[in-house]
């Protein structure tokens, strides 16, 4: 661990304000500034892993849920793999309630961290807070169900802090259709925006708000390269080369990235890495090691981080949680990659992107 203590990691996306802030039986009994057995993400582990922070995301459940139920592989199975439906549509006011409560929550959290946590909202707070030990996070959006078609609630929430939204999670919304959960399969499976998805696009753009693309199926792909003028960016996403799942990106959709000096976050789901889509936990560091080379081959290595999903996803036993991120950085390094490789690919890419998408 000694090796990798000096290189700060900063992470593309993870569902922790779930366990923190969501009510019901699931929502934890420890503060985040305690070490917890539960999830991946507490404020003990994160040091411990070198984790210095991350897009933390606000993601809506449906209301006949506490909290959303983990994907599983056996849910869906056919013959060859496995097909989800897309989820339900949720309406607005519910997705107002739990997004503001949400939000609240990450405020909460640095309210209280006394300094330890900070909310960031430009890339100059986020290179000084991993600089000097400050959790940095960014306040995310995983679907805009909470913004109105007027998009008035963008400008609010925006002066709140958020800086980055994925249009859609993996169900309809006013602005989009998901991506549903299918393994083996292309992710070329509905419509693309709809009108005020193209709105929401320029509006982002205008305002310096990042989109992130992961959940989106081909054609919202395709609109969004078509009107965005920033980088294109998937937070949590892996290569559908490789792993041939539906919310993974095919070589075309990576060749566009690279075209826009975007970037693309490894996704540590289980059922995102694997040849046979399985949620395995045995699954060798390895095969995460193949992923990040495949995508420094077809973007470069200034376009590639780390994008874990914790706290939303199973993730290889070999790390566990974010105490365990530097098993993932000595197989990095084991593969090949330098100190000067391995800075860019735990942070300074992220500072990148978010320098030339927020201006």
């Amino acid at each position: 661990m000694a090796k990798t203590k000096h290189i700060p990691i900063f992470d593309g996306h993870n569902d922790t304000l779930m366990r923190y802030c969501l009510p019901g039986k699931y929502k934890e009994d420890k503060s985040f500034f305690e070490r917890s057995d539960k999830g991946h993400i507490d404020m003990v582990r994160a040091r411990e892993g070198g984790l210095g922070g991350g897009f933390f995301a606000v993601y809506v459940p449906e209301p006949s849920k506490k909290r959303p139920k983990k994907f599983s592989f056996t849910d869906f199975v056919t013959d060859t793999g496995y097909a989800a439906p897309l989820a339900a549509p949720i309406k607005h006011q519910h997705a107002y309630e739990i997004t503001m409560g949400m939000t609240a929550g990450l405020f909460k959290i640095e309210r209280e961290s006394k300094g330890q946590f900070k909310v960031v909202r430009t890339a100059d707070e986020l290179a000084k807070s991993l600089k000097n030990g400050v959790m940095a996070a960014i306040l995310h959006f995983e679907g805009a169900e909470a913004i109105d078609t007027d998009l008035n609630a963008l400008e609010v929430y925006y002066q709140a802090g958020l800086r980055s939204i994925g249009i859609v999670w993996s169900r309809p919304n006013a602005f989009a259709e998901g991506v549903p959960f299918a393994f083996p399969q292309s992710p070329d499976t509905g419509p693309g925006l709809t009108d005020a998805g193209k709105a929401l696009v320029r509006a982002c753009n205008q305002m310096k708000i990042m989109l992130d693309l992961s959940h989106l199926n081909e054609k919202g792909f395709w609109d969004v390269a078509k009107i965005s003028d920033a980088p294109l960016v998937a937070t949590h996403s892996n290569v559908h080369a490789i792993c041939p799942l539906t919310r993974n990106l095919t070589d075309k959709q990576l060749d566009a990235i690279k075209e826009t000096d975007g970037m693309v976050g490894l996704n540590f789901g289980l059922s995102f890495l694997r040849e046979d889509g399985k949620n395995d936990p045995d699954t060798p560091l390895e095969v995460m090691v193949k992923h990040i080379d495949y995508l420094v081959e077809r973007l470069g290595i200034d376009k590639v981080g780390f994008g874990s999903d914790f706290d939303g996803t199973g993730i290889p036993k070999d790390i566990g949680d974010a105490a365990g991120l530097p098993n993932l950085i000595e197989a990095l390094r084991k593969g090949g990659y330098d100190d000067d490789s391995l800075r860019k690919i735990t942070h300074e890419n992220w500072i990148r992107v978010l320098r030339k998408t927020w201006a």
